[in-house]
């Protein structure tokens, strides 16, 4: 049979959390591997790497963590009013947790940075205010918004994948600004290495510089080309934004791009508290958010929930999975219960901003739905009586 996306044939699902091998970048087979950590007594067969990962964290000591995250920021520290250490975030729970505990528990000076959202929506605008306001000062960079439309228009049409020119974006202002400020400390929130990356990723707290740099240029926006573009009459300033830094300009200028849960046990449902502590981080005033059954991750952009869906569409798994697989191997809920929240609510269409979703990528309706169909990998789904039905589920 033959697979869409480069997926492998065979599905397998975790036998701890509820993640199957169709999650990209996820580890193919789920069978034994090496650690760098301890974990005597523990079988991670038949265990997939997010959930190896969570068993090792259990070992780490956090205190040493901690030291060193101190030591790094007494090297950056400036004392003189001046900006010392970069915050990439959009005023979601996790940047405002980063931003927060190094300027008030570590006395550092951030500089947030923000990527606009395609479309911000009201509590997103609220807690990106609310954020701000608590004493943090910020550029925002919004591209061209003509530019980012077509981008975004070609990612879904061609790739299923409506926030790949936002996930570029997102990626590359905030080592763009550093240089541009000579701030050579850069902090993200979590390595996505702990969910569903190379699991080796998470043995240092520096990011791998080839995630925003490149020797080459290659480049590929929305499923096309950059040449296909500027054939099409596009000029190339029209894609700075989204071009990787020079590999060569980044190690001249020798910035450090490091992640707060390589030194902070790091935990979402943990951050949100935090945030609301002490931000007035305001949870989804509408409930639930659609496709799954948490109230406060992803809310400020009004395409949020296509990217949610999509990725159920093309993988079998969705928003409610992927946040039912994180609460597990954190401890806050149990294999069962996360299973019985994942069939109530993984692959909820998000209705809720589907009209504004057309008109945006202006596309008509049909044009939508048959993109979706066309992404539906036929080792996943099946038509049966006019209806879509996953093929593979886990138990």
């Amino acid at each position: 049979m033959s697979t869409l996306h480069g997926l492998p044939e065979k599905v397998i699902f975790c036998k701890k959390c509820l993640m199957s091998n169709q999650r990209p970048s996820s580890s193919p087979e789920f069978n034994k591997k090496n650690s760098k950590i301890s974990t005597a007594g523990f079988s991670n067969d038949g265990i997939c790497d997010a959930c190896n990962f969570a068993e090792e964290k259990k070992q780490i000591d956090w205190d040493f963590r901690f030291k060193e995250l101190v030591n790094l920021c007494d090297k950056y520290r400036k004392n003189n009013g001046e900006y010392d250490v970069i915050v990439p975030g959009s005023g979601g729970k996790d940047s405002i947790f980063v931003a927060h505990f190094l300027k008030h528990k570590l006395n550092m000076n951030p500089l947030t940075v923000t990527w606009a959202p395609h479309c911000y929506t009201d509590i997103g605008m609220i807690n990106m205010r609310n954020w701000l306001q608590s004493g943090f000062a910020n550029i925002t960079h919004t591209p061209n918004s003509d530019v980012h439309r077509m981008l975004t228009k070609n990612a879904f049409l061609n790739l299923a994948n409506p926030f790949q020119p936002f996930i570029i974006g997102q990626r590359n202002i905030a080592p763009k600004i550093a240089m541009e400020k000579n701030i050579k400390f850069i902090m993200y929130g979590e390595n996505q290495a702990e969910a569903h990356n190379n699991k080796e990723e998470n043995y240092t707290s520096l990011m791998n510089p080839d995630h925003f740099t490149s020797s080459n240029n290659d480049i590929f926006l929305g499923g096309k080309s950059l040449n296909d573009y500027l054939l099409d009459g596009f000029k190339i300033n029209q894609f700075k934004d989204y071009m990787p830094i020079n590999k060569e300009n980044w190690n001249k200028f020798r910035g450090e791009v490091h992640y707060m849960s390589y030194f902070i046990n790091w935990s979402p449902n943990n951050n949100y508290y935090y945030a609301k502590e002490n931000c007035n981080f305001q949870q989804n005033p509408n409930g639930r958010s659609e496709g799954t059954y948490t109230r406060y991750s992803s809310l400020d952009d009004k395409l949020d929930g296509q990217h949610y869906f999509t990725m159920f569409i093309k993988f079998g798994q969705g928003r409610a999975m992927n946040d039912a697989n994180r609460e597990i191997r954190d401890g806050f809920i149990s294999r069962e219960e996360g299973l019985t929240l994942v069939k109530k609510y993984d692959g909820e269409f998000p209705k809720e901003h589907f009209q504004w979703t057309l008109e945006y990528l202006g596309i008509s309706e049909d044009e939508y739905w048959n993109t979706i169909d066309n992404s539906r990998s036929p080792h996943l789904w099946q038509k049966k009586g006019g209806e879509w039905n996953l093929i593979h589920s886990t138990k």
